[in-house]
């Protein structure tokens, strides 16, 4: 398993690491040129390539793949970001190796080119690309020509995807032993293209060493405790989930369909008595019960048997809804706040977060994340940051969703289609993941199993999809995850 994404700074420990265990690290820079010599020759014919060389190892890869693909019989042009006699260590030693002309690094070298290598950069760039750099890519970029990037488009920060003022757009990218989150979060996501990890024999036991916290959401890493039947399951040891209703009623409707679908027991909708008859008239296994304050709501709760929670969706912003989340995170049960319910305490975030104490998720949006918190830098570090400051999980959607924990775990989520920005379908998110966590599962990994299953949810419905196409396809999601005897596959 390679979920993994370890930061720039983890992947040169690792790269430290492995020479440290005898690894020569002129072999390691072979080894990486060579996955990028095989990734072109697989998706390109020979043509002519432009190979763009910085000053660093990742320059060094460049050399390593314009020999190779040289003494394939390939045209290729090598330019190099100022003089290659100020290379050292293993990139001095391939810039040796290469026989080949050494161009000025300026436009003129994407002259008739039909591919370029770019081995300027890497990941560890740390200030904007100006000068002739920029003029470099914007070429390349209005020209339209192809890119193979080595490690992270340059330009692309590897930490946090920022763009530090121009990065080509990769049709591949080529990076080595493991990701990295920039490869990962908005905007860098975009100028990476089709992602490829190389095993250039870093041992796996530098691992061990770095002990890294982040993970791409794989099924691998919450499959296995994925909820599953046995012959003494009955609707009450599948998990009641409750979800709160307001006015808006196709929201929580939505939501208890997730919930259902993804294998509660049984899901009811408490709601105000004007409203009970509007959802008693709908799904047929939703339950109603009626509740006219948050001491109503409390009253239901305890029912032990209710073990999840779910305020929010079409909930309304005010003081009935602050009172209806601070009276469920009094409870006992597991509790998943969406939407209204967040927005509720924009003007006191401070009273939510110190009523947290229990199993809890957050699931913003941008929108509402702003609302209650205050941070600046990339979406991993700002959705860590509230993990901490709330003490719940915290799940920030989008197209590069982050799920974080109070602990500082975290994963990406890479599967969701664009079709998933669509009315609704954050409602069935929260209902998926009330649904999990009614189950027993754990609040992280509840989460992460939610956005992963409803994002591939999405790429099972058409183009045209509307949020209840949705829970309709969560039973499909799960079957693609059993084994062929209806256990989960581990």
């Amino acid at each position: 398993m390679t979920s993994e994404l370890l930061t720039v700074e983890q992947m040169y420990h690792a790269d430290q690491a492995a020479v440290d265990k005898d690894v020569p690290g002129i072999d390691l820079m072979e080894a990486a040129g060579t996955v990028v010599e095989r990734v072109i020759r697989k998706h390109y014919r020979p043509c002519r390539v432009a190979v763009l060389c910085g000053p660093g190892n990742n320059g060094g890869d460049g050399f390593v793949v314009a020999r190779l693909l040289q003494k394939k019989g390939w045209s290729i042009n090598l330019a190099f970001l100022g003089s290659s006699k100020s290379l050292r260590g293993d990139a001095a030693i391939n810039a040796d190796r290469w026989k080949g002309r050494i161009k000025p690094f300026d436009k003129s070298v994407l002259d008739n080119a039909d591919l370029i290598v770019d081995a300027v950069f890497g990941a560890g760039l740390a200030r904007p690309v100006d000068g002739e750099v920029a003029a470099v890519f914007e070429k390349i970029i209005k020209n339209n020509i192809p890119v193979v990037s080595i490690d992270v488009p340059s330009g692309v920060d590897g930490n946090t995807g920022e763009i530090l003022g121009i990065a080509p757009k990769a049709q591949h990218t080529v990076t080595f032993f493991r990701a990295k989150p920039g490869h990962f979060l908005l905007p860098g996501k975009r100028h990476v293209g089709r992602l490829t990890i190389g095993e250039i024999g870093i041992p796996e036991s530098v691992l061990d060493e770095i002990k890294p916290k982040c993970w791409i959401n794989d099924p691998a890493r919450w499959k296995t405790v994925l909820p599953e039947r046995n012959e003494n399951s009955h609707k009450y040891t599948n998990g009641h989930a409750v979800i709160v209703g307001g006015t808006m009623t196709g929201a929580a409707r939505l939501a208890a369909l997730g919930a259902r679908r993804a294998g509660a027991g049984l899901v009811s909708i408490a709601c105000s008595p004007s409203l009970a008859q509007t959802f008693s008239t709908s799904e047929p296994g939703n339950i109603v019960a009626p509740i006219s304050s948050s001491v109503d709501l409390a009253i239901l709760m305890e029912d032990k048997r209710k073990n999840a929670l779910l305020i929010g969706p079409g909930a309304g912003v005010g003081e009935k809804t602050r009172s209806l989340v601070q009276t469920a995170l009094r409870g006992k049960q597991a509790v998943i706040l969406d939407a209204d319910a967040l927005s509720a305490f924009e003007d006191d975030p401070e009273t939510l977060f110190s009523s947290i104490e229990g199993r809890c998720l957050l699931t913003p949006h941008e929108g509402e994340f702003s609302r209650l918190f205050d941070f600046d830098g990339c979406k991993l570090s700002r959705a860590r940051e509230a993990a901490k400051l709330s003490g719940a999980t915290v799940l920030l959607k989008g197209h590069d969703t982050v799920v974080a924990a109070p602990d500082g775990r975290a994963v990406i989520n890479s599967n969701a289609p664009l079709t998933l920005s669509t009315g609704g379908s954050g409602d069935v998110l929260a209902g998926i993941a009330a649904g999990l966590m009614a189950q027993g599962m754990a609040v992280f990994e509840a989460a992460c199993a939610a956005v992963w299953i409803h994002s591939d949810a999405a790429k099972k419905c058409s183009v045209q999809l509307i949020a209840e196409d949705l829970p309709e396809k969560i039973p499909e999601v799960l079957n693609d995850l059993k084994g062929p005897e209806g256990r989960y596959e581990y």
